[in-house]
């Protein structure tokens, strides 16, 4: 397994803030789409940050015990989830939490340009994340952290994946 980049909360946000700066500086879109899940918290923040509508594209790529470094097949949600009005998606911003391999990303633009009811509005298309793996084959045009190695990056909420709701209940006794 690859080496663990653990990410308290606060660092967490602090990354978040750079990207905002960064995509303030460069670039004016006019709605924020998340590849879910790993831009839930991200896309919340920028949400509010740059008081823009959100979308949501729900993909599953990683399964599988002992396999969390390699990425599966990826399947895409018939629909994406929004409440932004079509002309909203003129120049949208992409978002996920990191570029690992660059196919999620990648899939993802295609898949959000040939999406039905609002393929005819899209006029550009602009990617975020808060990492990029050393072995990415994809340059997302906003990085806040450009990693020089692919450690498995353990975000604040990653740890609930190991919880159940009876050991949160005893944890909170």
């Amino acid at each position: 397994m690859a080496d663990k980049l653990i990410i308290s909360f606060k660092e967490y946000t602090q990354i978040v803030e750079k990207l905002a700066i960064e995509i303030h500086k460069n670039y004016k879109p006019t709605v924020l789409v998340g590849i879910m899940r790993g831009a839930a918290p991200i896309i919340d923040i920028l949400s509010r940050v740059f008081k823009l509508p959100i979308a949501y594209i729900v993909i599953q790529s990683y399964s599988g015990k002992g396999i969390e470094d390699k990425q599966g097949q990826l399947m895409f949600a018939r629909e994406i989830s929004s409440l932004a009005s079509e002309k909203d998606f003129n120049r949208v911003l992409l978002i996920d939490d990191l570029s690992d391999t660059g196919l999620t990303l990648n899939k993802s633009i295609e898949w959000l340009k040939n999406y039905g009811p609002t393929k005819n509005y899209i006029s550009e298309v602009k990617t975020a994340c808060l990492w990029k793996k050393k072995s990415s084959k994809f340059e997302p045009d906003f990085c806040a952290v450009k990693l020089d190695s692919d450690p498995w990056i353990v975000q604040p909420t990653e740890h609930y994946e190991e919880l159940s709701i009876e050991d949160i209940i005893k944890k909170n006794k």
